[in-house]
């Protein structure tokens, strides 16, 4: 079964590790539904939040490998109901 959950993130030195996000969001691309980033260019950060359909361990691998990047901070909100997709 499958659970929904938003992943916020606020990446800190967006210039610095802003690539490395994207390449992990992309490895992660057949469980984002949607994905929104707000740049707040003037205090050099930005915030980004994915909603993702799928398994517990994909979710938590996902955040897991998103939380290890240099000045990114996550955190995750998952659904308490499962969900068939």
């Amino acid at each position: 079964m499958k659970k929904i959950a938003v992943i916020s993130s606020i990446l800190e030195e967006p210039q610095k590790c802003q690539e490395q996000f994207n390449r992990v969001v992309s490895n992660y691309g057949r469980i984002v539904r949607g994905r929104m980033g707000i740049p707040f260019n003037e205090q050099g950060i930005s915030v980004v939040s994915i909603t993702v359909v799928g398994s517990l361990n994909e979710i938590n691998s996902f955040t897991g490998k998103l939380g290890s990047i240099d000045s990114v901070t996550v955190k995750t909100a998952i659904s308490k109901k499962e969900v068939m997709v």
